[in-house]
């Protein structure tokens, strides 16, 4: 029956990563609250799934045309050297902590969304 559930997480988590708002803002919750997963964890289990659902992403966000390549590069290059520095980081950070700040961020997150579609509308 456990089975089933990571299935389901798996298959919440792929639509709305292949919808790119990023599965992790739905897997680590629900690893973490559901499955009972620390939150280091939970972050690496998503990291991890990430790499392979972002690899299909890209090829068919791709052949429709919606990713521009000009200065990827530099994008690239600054991700994986803050994404090395924040993995050595995240080894001082207790779990709780994290658990806090990733908490904090959601809600940031959708307080952002909140005011987009309240601003929006007003503009209309």
């Amino acid at each position: 029956m456990i089975y089933f559930f990571y299935i389901l997480a798996g298959v919440v988590s792929g639509v709305f990563g292949g919808l790119g708002m990023g599965g992790g803002t739905l897997l680590i919750p629900i690893l973490t609250i559901f499955f009972s997963f620390e939150q280091k964890l939970s972050q690496g289990i998503n990291l991890l799934s990430f790499l392979l659902m972002a690899l299909f992403s890209i090829v068919i966000h791709y052949k429709n045309g919606y990713i521009v390549t000009k200065h990827i590069g530099w994008i690239i290059f600054f991700g994986m050297l803050f994404s090395i520095f924040g993995a050595f980081l995240v080894n001082f950070v207790p779990s709780k902590l994290l658990k806090i700040i990733f908490g904090v961020f959601l809600c940031v997150l959708a307080i952002i969304e909140i005011f987009k579609i309240i601003f929006s509308k007003k503009k209309k």
